[in-house]
């Protein structure tokens, strides 16, 4: 194992020499640069703010600050579409002035807009803060994947990006277990309170780049790479493999995350008939698989073609849904509440092989000079994906049609299938994550 370095601009050692290497946390962070170390050490502490927000900020809107459930929705949807919005000139700014740059003004944006709405009382207020903490989520996926491509590559690539998103999903979870115990309608104080704690929690990362990682993720220098384009947006489309990632990127989202919010709960309440507490629990679960099993998974992935882990997502999806439309056969029984939870364990398994898998095969097909905009193209297939999920979930389940709901998810699963092994034949086995 190659030591570790003390140069917090250099990229991380290769861990490509066999296919003998075995994956350990201690030779993972023995292989990490300084910079990276850095910065995955501060993940969970970052998201902890959200976590603590993200579960309460419907019912803050709605119960602390008088705002009418429809209209808090549409502020909630806002983000969203802010998000959209800026994703494609954030990524182009990513690759004029670098990732560092733009992620510290994403941190800041958000920072802003959480103590904005700490203190808002107004719509107008409202959607300020909204629009900030939109700008902020357009920023973030293709700024910061880009940052983390610059300071680590190969299998290490795709093991920073698991791990990262294990330590984001227990930020998540511990900030939403904290802000449970602290939040009270009666004193809208304590909602004052968590948005605070969001804003100080992001400005932990921001002191970080602008003092040991100031060096990290600069401009970048216009030289040839992997799949170095001198076009835009256009350009970097017609390449097919770009365009295959994209389209299963959307509808990974759109049948994965996208659903979460909107089509599980509503599913879970209205077909299974299952309690909110079973809901929570539902949720708890996934948090727990993905920190526990996160790393086991990364070890007997690592080395493997990414395409084809993302054929054992695609089974673990398919059976999660099916298992959570069989609910509906036992609705308000023990076992439909069984079924719920073990839903989202196996949901959340999926979501171990989901995130290691994609952003490194972006990351992978681009160079320095256009990661930004490569990482934006995913990230707007994403939020795409999020933002069409709920609208088609809401229309099906509304008209009580949730065997069919449960049906085009599978198709949809079965169109992610076909799009892997398509993508498989038009990448090469070095971004397909084979080692040797």
């Amino acid at each position: 194992m190659p030591e570790p370095t003390d140069d917090l601009t250099a990229t991380a050692p290769p861990l490509d020499e066999g296919r003998g290497h075995r994956l350990t946390l201690r030779g993972f962070w023995g292989a990490l640069p300084t910079s990276g170390r850095w910065l995955l050490s501060t993940t969970a502490i970052s998201t902890l703010g959200r976590g603590m927000t993200l579960p309460f900020t419907i019912i803050y809107l709605h119960e602390v600050r008088g705002v009418s459930l429809d209209v808090a929705g549409l502020l909630m949807g806002l983000i969203a579409g802010v998000a959209l919005l800026v994703t494609a000139p954030m990524g182009v700014l990513v690759d004029r002035l670098g990732a560092r740059r733009v992620v510290i003004a994403g941190n800041l944006s958000h920072a802003v807009g959480a103590t904005v709405l700490a203190f808002a009382t107004s719509l107008p207020q409202f959607v300020l803060a909204f629009v900030l903490i939109g700008v902020s989520f357009g920023i973030g996926w293709p700024a910061f994947n880009a940052m983390i491509a610059t300071i680590v590559e190969g299998r290490l690539r795709t093991q920073y990006f698991g791990i990262s998103f294990a330590l984001v999903n227990l930020g998540i979870g511990l900030g939403g277990v904290v802000s449970g115990f602290l939040t009270d309608v009666s004193r809208p104080v304590t909602f004052t309170a968590i948005f605070l704690a969001d804003a100080v929690c992001l400005l932990v990362p921001v002191g970080l780049l602008l003092g040991p990682l100031r060096a990290v993720a600069g401009r970048p220098e216009h030289a040839g790479g992997v799949a170095s384009v001198g076009g835009g947006y256009l350009t970097i489309l017609r390449n097919p493999a770009v365009l295959w990632i994209t389209l299963l990127t959307f509808l990974s989202s759109f049948v994965g995350y996208g659903q979460m919010e909107a089509g599980f709960p509503a599913f879970a309440r209205q077909v299974s008939e299952v309690s909110t507490r079973t809901i929570g629990f539902a949720f708890a679960a996934n948090t727990a698989v993905i920190v526990g099993l996160q790393f086991l998974v990364l070890r007997r992935i690592d080395g493997k073609r990414r395409t084809r882990v993302f054929l054992g997502l695609v089974a673990m999806w398919v059976l999660a849904w099916s298992l959570l439309g069989a609910t509906g056969l036992v609705a308000g029984t023990l076992a439909a509440a069984a079924g719920v939870i073990v839903f989202h364990v196996l949901f959340g398994l999926g979501e171990t092989m989901l995130q290691p898998t994609v952003p490194a095969i972006v990351n992978d097909l681009a160079s320095d000079r256009d990661r930004g905009r490569f990482n934006a193209v995913s990230s707007g297939a994403f939020q795409l994906g999020a933002i069409t999920a709920p609208v088609i979930a809401g229309w099906m389940l509304d008209r009580r049609l949730g065997t069919a709901f449960i049906a085009v998810l599978i198709a949809c699963l079965g169109v992610v299938a076909v799009l892997a092994l398509a993508l498989e034949r038009r990448i090469s086995p070095d971004v397909n994550g084979v080692v040797g």
